[in-house]
């Protein structure tokens, strides 16, 4: 008879979905697995893909009890395998009660919060056709389209249902000749288009499409024209960077309640917070490691009172700061920049998280540093997809910094 381990189907009850957006459930051995196209509370049959010791991968063949908010995904590349929007399965409702979910346990289970208050406000982003940045990858054609989900393989696309209308162009005629992947931006703004990719080639498209790591875009945001350089990061839309501003400077509450000093924009990019966020007549603080960012923020800042400083957050020199923002890339900021920020002495830090993990251990740090999670909202910025972006509020302990 065969062993549970060396079987390849089986039937599975979901418990949740995890960070990645696979269901979890258990087999009969009691190991977990990881259950692609799985939604909360449904009883699946799987194809186990990949087996361990301590858990299983698998893929949905069968739904027997289907959660009442499971839809037909609406694009037809996803129904054929493209990995990119990998809860397409899930009414956009349930999109982001999952998403809340991951991120109140995230927060339960690595930042040891206990009852962390969690909240989902209802943003305006949309939920098709918003996306101004995507990054494609090379079919053997030469065509362009996105991965499957935990492969390399590569599934040709001629539209995305989540990209902005004015890449249409691009997934019609964009060519790679030898590079792997390539980065498309375009302005929602101007309507200018730029590409890079390594090596660059030709890509198929009209002349007027910038090209390179140091070719820009102007967006606008909030009425605000910022520079965009190619190899700077930007947020998915000019709309989903309007929701952050505008959450995290309900985060930060009024500039009165700040402490003494420069408002940190630590990690700040192009500039996005420092340029939007009113700080009466107090300086800005932008730290930021990628050169390309800080050129564009000093483009960017050129009519307020702030200083750009080029330095990994970790390795600079604190100094007193009223308040802090944070928005670290997807590993989060770790205990070097943590101690970095909590040396500004700022009573209060606002983090804008993009990855529930990191989110965790960070607040678990901000924790152990005397500072408290006052609620965190989880912003559904990248609909159809499991990632998600939260902003959260951390205030200073007055009982762990007396007077």
């Amino acid at each position: 008879m065969a062993t549970e381990r060396a079987r390849t189907t089986a039937t599975v009850r979901i418990e949740k979905v995890v960070a990645e957006g696979d269901g979890l459930g258990r087999l009969d051995d009691g190991r977990v697995v990881f259950v692609e196209g799985a939604l909360p509370g449904e009883l699946v049959e799987v194809h186990i893909v990949k087996q361990s010791r301590d858990y299983a991968r698998a893929t949905t063949t069968k739904v027997i009890e289907v959660h009442p908010q499971r839809v037909e995904p609406p694009c037809r590349f996803v129904r054929a395998g493209c990995g990119g929007c990998d809860l397409q399965h899930a009414a956009v409702s349930l999109q982001r009660e999952i998403k809340r979910d991951i991120v109140h346990e995230s927060l339960v289970r690595l930042g040891r919060i206990s009852n962390p208050d969690v909240r989902l406000p209802d943003v305006d982003v949309p939920v098709e056709g918003g996306r101004t940045t995507i990054r494609v990858a090379r079919t053997n054609e030469g065509r362009i389209g996105f991965r499957r989900r935990r492969s390399h393989d590569v599934v040709a696309v001629d539209r995305c249902l989540i990209a902005h209308p004015a890449l249409a162009p691009v997934f019609a005629n964009l060519r790679l000749d030898s590079a792997e992947e390539a980065v498309v931006r375009v302005s929602d703004h101007v309507g200018a288009v730029v590409v890079w990719a390594e090596p660059a080639g030709d890509f198929g498209l009209d002349a007027s499409a910038g090209r390179g790591p140091d070719s820009t875009i102007l967006e606008l945001v909030n009425g605000i024209e910022f520079r965009v350089s190619t190899a700077s990061f930007f947020q998915s839309s000019p709309r989903a960077a309007e929701v952050l501003v505008d959450r995290v400077t309900s985060a930060l509450g009024p500039s009165a309640s700040w402490g003494p000093g420069p408002l940190l924009d630590a990690y700040g990019g192009i500039g996005l917070f420092a340029a939007t966020i009113a700080v009466g007549d107090r300086q800005v603080l932008l730290v930021e490691a990628n050169p390309s960012a800080c050129a564009d923020a000093r483009y960017n800042l050129r009519h307020r009172r702030a200083r750009v400083v080029e330095c990994a957050v970790e390795e600079w020199s604190s100094e007193p700061c009223g308040a802090v923002i944070a928005d670290p890339a997807r590993d989060g900021l770790r205990s070097a920049a943590v101690s970095a920020l909590v040396a500004t002495g700022a009573p209060i830090i606002v983090l804008v998280s993009c990855d529930p993990a990191s989110l965790g251990r960070d607040a678990r740090l901000l924790t152990d540093a005397g500072y408290r999670l006052e609620y965190c909202e989880v912003l559904d910025l990248f609909p159809h997809t499991h990632h998600v972006e939260a902003v959260s509020r951390f205030v200073r302990d007055a009982r762990m910094f007396p007077r």
